[in-house]
């Protein structure tokens, strides 16, 4: 059926008619779900602002604050919405869960975060204690994966000190237990911050954003220095409803637009919403993120270089396969 709608969208733009969307079947709520990290800044203000009114009576942002507490959520129905890692997206749907990939709107936001202002490459932290949450997971896969392509052994050339989220890692460092964490945003800004390093103290900060795993990226492998490193699925409801998929991509387009414009108001409703931030770090995350709300389907030759690396490092990250065409809301072989 979907495609048949597409096929007369096609058909009414070539002959000079308008064409009107198919009305989203009403819905009694919507569950929009997501970690407290940039990805899931546009959801927050979809909520806030009413932007998906329209689609359902009640419309209500959940927080996660790790993958196996994601994959709860997946695996009992919780959401229709969900902000993710790629990685954990083609995984789920690898094993079998009934889900879909929106968008890829997550870029960019991994940084190494040291009281060392020299550092420059990952090989400069060789020998040292290093905090990193997630363990097998982001941001965990992309520095292993960046370190064995410049030559390093992550478990002989430092020394990998695991916590179970961002937060865990930024309090260590905050706390002077480490001297250098991986750190996604918004944790990078919520350190700095809290230490006075940004924008505060600038002649002498005490914590320093020292190595852009995002340039890393670009000068590793020759191509443009971002990472498809997480974005939007949807399941359930949003799944089996192509009309209110769409609305929700727009949607989520409109309000990471939005939070680009306007930090400061984006980073007042996140903190709102989320305890564990503060706006003014939220504000700070927005500016330094690499945030572009890519359609999946257009996504896809970055997504799958992405996921070849991580199949030839470790192949259950993805579940063993490169996704299908399905997962980025394609027909397969031999479908209309």
């Amino acid at each position: 059926m979907r495609h048949l709608v597409t096929l007369l969208t096609i058909l009414f733009l070539a002959f000079g008619f308008a064409v009107v969307p198919a009305q989203a079947e009403r819905l009694p709520r919507l569950v929009l779900a997501g970690p407290p990290a940039a990805v899931s800044f546009p959801l927050i203000h979809m909520v806030r602002s009413g932007a998906l009114a329209d689609v359902a009576d009640e419309v209500e942002f959940v927080g996660w604050r790790d993958p196996d507490q994601l994959r709860v959520m997946v695996l009992g129905d919780r959401a229709q919405v969900l902000a993710m890692p790629t990685n954990v997206a083609a995984n789920l749907y690898n094993r079998g869960s009934r889900l879909q990939m929106l968008n890829v709107s997550t870029w960019g936001v991994l940084w190494l975060v040291s009281r060392d202002a020299e550092l420059r490459t990952l090989a400069d932290l060789r020998g040292r204690e290093i905090a990193i949450p997630f363990r097998a997971d982001m941001p965990d896969i992309v520095f292993s994966v960046l370190a064995e392509n410049q030559g390093l052994d992550p478990k002989r050339d430092f020394r990998l000190r695991y916590v179970a989220s961002p937060m865990d890692a930024m309090q260590l460092l905050v706390m002077r237990r480490v001297d250098h964490a991986l750190l996604a945003e918004p944790a990078v800004s919520m350190a700095l911050r809290r230490t006075q390093s940004f924008p505060v103290r600038l002649i002498a900060p005490d914590l320093h954003r020292s190595i852009d795993l995002q340039q890393e990226w670009g000068q590793v492998f020759d191509r443009a220095d971002r990472i498809p490193q997480a974005g939007i699925a949807v399941m359930g409801a949003a799944l089996e409803n192509p009309a209110l998929a769409e609305r929700i991509r727009s949607a989520y387009e409109q309000s990471l637009t939005w939070c680009r414009d306007h930090p400061i108001a984006c980073g007042e409703e996140v903190a709102a919403t989320m305890d564990l931030l503060t706006a003014e770090a939220v504000a700070d995350a927005v500016a330094a993120s690499r945030m572009d709300a890519v359609p999946a389907a257009q996504a896809r030759e970055e997504v799958e270089f992405f996921f070849q690396l991580l199949l030839d490092h470790t192949p259950a990250l993805v579940g063993g396969r490169l996704p299908d065409d399905g997962f980025y809301g394609m027909p397969g072989p031999g479908q209309p």
